[in-house]
């Protein structure tokens, strides 16, 4: 199945249906997401970072278009944030959110009520000790993105910042990013993208990725290698060293349930490895776009369907 079909299914209602009452679907989902409550997160946070790993932790949910669902998952992202803190867990923890999650897509004032949400969840990270990295969303959302997050940061300049290897804007996005303090976490896109704007053949991205990691690890900020390619981890290292910088000056993010065991390994030789994990009932685009990332996600997925019988 093409890439460009899966992600076109991730905005399907009628796919969307089809695939939530296919019975192995649950089993499948579990892979790649914690659970559908905040203790799911938690449990699952607690086992990641006792072996040495830490987390970015992302309530689901994206395209908003209820004030009432917006203001949930600000509330969601608080509860978290206090049980982590109650538990010893907050400090170096990091929160996700996807600003169309907390009410961007909103009719009416969405920029400003986005804005609002986000640094209600700042302002609880804060107390907690963590931090909050904004989920970058398809292109048409990228200089709304920056904006609020040059407003975050007039309060809270610790908020990071994804960038997609992908958008051919992203090696001046990342000199504009790489300044003191600031975190970029650098992934590849995971959207489906008009060449007009976006490098459509994988060598033309990975070249793109690893010219915008070679200036953000000249910077002076933190980069944040989110790949599980390990010609990318790699590289990594070596541009680091070029830079002067130390395994502590820089992290690894990979996604939970990809490559678990190439997570602790890498944590094991002194690696800072965090790991994206989402968590919550708003499961189904973040899942079709891991599908279309990798094709062993994919013929995970069709295996499991086969045999579920």
């Amino acid at each position: 199945m093409p890439r460009s079909a899966i992600l076109a299914a991730a905005r399907s209602a009628r796919a969307r249906s089809l695939i939530e009452t296919i019975p192995m679907t649950r089993s499948v989902i579990d892979r790649f997401v914690a659970g559908p409550e905040t203790a799911d997160a938690v449990r699952v946070a607690s086992e990641l970072m006792a072996d040495g790993r830490r987390v970015t932790l992302d309530h689901l949910g994206e395209d908003t278009t209820d004030r009432v669902q917006a203001r949930a998952t600000v509330d969601a992202y608080r509860t978290l944030l206090t049980v982590l803190a109650d538990m010893g867990a907050s400090a170096g923890s990091d929160v996700s959110i996807k600003l169309s999650a907390v009410g961007r897509q909103l009719p009416a004032d969405g920029e400003k009520i986005a804005l609002d949400n986000a640094r209600a969840i700042c302002a609880a990270a804060a107390a907690a000790g963590a931090t909050v990295t904004l989920d970058m969303e398809d292109h048409t959302t990228t200089d709304s993105t920056l904006g609020m997050l040059r407003e975050l940061r007039a309060d809270f300049p610790w908020v990071g910042a994804v960038l997609q290897a992908y958008l051919r804007r992203s090696e001046q996005d990342c000199r504009d990013l790489s300044g003191t303090d600031s975190r970029v976490r650098l992934c590849k896109g995971a959207y489906a993208e008009p060449p007009s704007v976006a490098y459509q053949d994988k060598r033309d991205v990975d070249k793109s990725y690893v010219r915008c990691l070679g200036i953000l690890m000249r910077g002076r900020g933190y980069p944040m290698v989110a790949s599980h390619d390990p010609r990318i981890i790699d590289i990594a290292g070596r541009l680091a060293a070029r830079s002067g910088r130390d395994r502590n000056d820089y992290e690894l993010q990979m996604l939970y349930g990809v490559r678990p065991a190439e997570q602790r390994r890498l944590a094991a030789r002194g690696d800072t490895v965090r790991v994206y994990v989402p968590y919550g009932v708003e499961w189904y685009g973040y899942f079709m776009r891991r599908l279309a990332e990798r094709p062993a996600n994919l013929a995970f997925f069709l295996r499991s369907l086969a045999t579920s019988g």
